[in-house]
C-alpha cells in the first residue's frame, strides 16, 4: 500500500463531488429555461460515477479474490447524462413566446424537468460527501505527521 493511496482516493472523490456540485448548480440556474441551443426546454443533468479500477495498491488476505482489484482506487465521473426519462412540466401561459401554438397542448409552455427541492437535497448530499473526503485527507495528514514524530 502506497503512502499516498488514501490521499489519492479522497482526491478522486473531491474532484467528482466538485463536478457534481457544478452540475447541480447548472440545473438550478436553468430551472426556468424554456429554450436551449438543442431546442426545447432545458433537461436536468445527472452525474454518473464509476469506481476507478486500476491495479490494486495492495492485496488483503481477508478479502475474496473477486474484490481484490477494487481496493483503494477511488471514483471517477463516467458521464454527465441528460434526464430524458422524466417528463417536462406543462405550464399554461398562452402569452409566453415559447408557448405551443397548435394541437391539444396549445397555450402550454414546456418547462424544464428540474425540481429545485430535489436539486437542493442533492447539493447537500454532494457537500457532505465533499466534506467527508476532506476529513479523510486531514486524517491522513495527521497520521503522516504522527509517523514522522515517531520516527524522528
Amino acid at each position: 500500500m502506497g503512502l499516498f493511496t488514501t490521499i489519492n482516493t479522497a482526491a478522486s472523490g473531491l474532484t467528482a463531488e466538485r463536478l457534481r456540485l457544478d452540475v447541480i448548480s447548472d440545473n438550478i440556474a436553468n430551472a426556468s429555461t424554456t429554450r436551449t441551443a438543442e431546442g426545447g426546454a432545458y433537461r436536468r443533468s445527472r452525474v454518473v460515477f464509476r469506481p476507478r479500477v486500476d491495479q490494486p495498491y495492495w492485496r488483503s488476505p481477508f478479502l475474496p479474490e473477486s474484490l481484490q482489484n477494487k481496493i483503494g482506487a477511488g471514483v471517477r465521473v463516467a458521464s454527465i447524462d441528460k434526464d430524458m426519462d422524466s417528463e417536462l412540466v406543462l405550464k399554461w401561459d398562452p402569452t409566453h413566446p415559447d408557448a405551443i401554438k397548435t394541437g391539444p397542448k396549445a397555450g402550454y409552455v414546456e418547462m424544464p424537468n428540474v425540481n429545485v427541492v430535489t436539486e437542493m437535497v442533492d447539493m447537500i448530499s454532494a457537500s457532505r460527501a465533499y466534506e467527508a473526503n476532506v476529513a479523510i485527507m486531514d486524517g491522513s495528514k495527521s497520521m503522516f505527521r504522527k509517523a514522522l514524530e515517531i520516527g524522528g
